[in-house]
């Protein structure tokens, strides 16, 4: 028992050694921004000095913990690394449409970027890796993830022709897991946050799901699927029924991924930004950081969950609109 208490003592230490720096890098802009609005709060002047932080008028400095909080979670036209600097991003205004680019557009480009030199990197280990060989380091890592997707998520979900889907799925997996630890790491942002980021990849699966049940049913099939194979007595009731469902699940898919990551950062920097609050070493050792580091653990296994949950909804919102009454009576002959 001894000996067994002396192992888990040891993980723990370890992943305290391997989680502080990167609290001290979440802690780091959160202190220089709690020193701010504390200098704020002694003088005549707070509303000034928070104004000329944040570079916005009318911001109060009364309002410092969850001012700090929110300007860590949402999108802003600059890169900001404390106490090193803060450097803008250009504006792009075209025709009226704002086109600037954004923290989160930054962190999306790098997420690409990554996706491009690592399954860059698997494509050429393969081309050099002889019949009779077995792939090594990273590229079995990805192929072990590819086939988890292609036969738990899409086979499973969709069935017969899942192959077609099968470049989006694991695409839009690996994007959304990408992102979401990218957020989890110092003066990173997560672009899973944003709503807006959410609602596009939700309205690819939206068009995609609705071209696979044309395709699937036809146009007369897809038509009647909105009337619920109802009498036409009912159509008034069943069709506004089935349309509000149709948008219910890409609206679904936008919530959940965003208010999953957006409400885990919160939680972390609420945790760490609790010690510069009642300025406690001991709140700050005893609830901060053992706290802290058991959501950021938590939260590196719910980017897995959250991609995988996009991914596996968004592959069964295909297979369902790709069924029809046809595969059943195949299946029972």
């Amino acid at each position: 028992m001894k000996r067994f208490n002396a192992i888990r003592i040891g993980e723990l230490v370890r992943i305290a050694v391997l989680v502080m720096p990167l609290l001290l890098g979440f802690g780091a802009p959160i202190y220089a921004a709690a020193e701010v609005h504390g200098e704020a709060g002694t003088h005549e002047a707070a509303a000034v000095h928070a104004d000329e932080v944040h570079g916005e008028a009318g911001e109060h400095a009364e309002g410092g913990a969850g001012d700090v909080i929110m300007h860590h979670i949402l999108d802003s036209n600059a890169m900001e690394f404390e106490p090193f600097g803060k450097f803008p991003l250009p504006k792009i205004v075209i025709g009226g449409f704002d086109l600037s680019i954004t923290r989160h557009v930054v962190f999306m480009w790098l997420a690409a970027l990554i996706l491009l030199l690592v399954f860059g990197y698997v494509g050429n280990k393969y081309k050099s890796i002889k019949s009779n060989e077995a792939p090594g380091g990273v590229a079995n890592a990805m192929e072990a993830l590819v086939e988890f997707i292609r036969l738990d998520v899409a086979k499973s979900n969709i069935g017969e022709g899942y192959e077609k889907h099968m470049p989006y799925l694991l695409t839009v997996f690996v994007f959304i897991l990408v992102l979401n630890l990218l957020g989890l790491i110092p003066y990173g942002a997560s672009a899973t946050g944003n709503i807006n980021v959410t609602l596009t990849l939700a309205v690819f699966t939206f068009f995609i799901t609705q071209v696979s049940a044309i395709k699937s049913n036809g146009i007369k099939g897809y038509l009647a699927h909105l009337t619920a194979g109802t009498h036409w007595a009912l159509w008034i009731i069943m069709i506004p029924i089935e349309v509000i469902g149709l948008f219910t699940k890409p609206f679904a898919l936008t919530i959940r991924l965003f208010a999953n990551m957006t409400a885990g950062h919160i939680v972390i920097l609420s945790l760490i930004f609790i010690s510069f609050i009642l300025k406690s070493y001991i709140v700050a050792v005893f609830v901060s950081v053992p706290f802290s580091i058991f959501i950021y653990m938590l939260e590196i296994f719910v980017s897995f969950l959250q991609a995988f949950i996009f991914t596996m909804l968004s592959a069964l919102f295909i297979g369902l609109a790709s069924a029809h009454e046809g595969h059943e009576a195949e299946g029972a002959h």
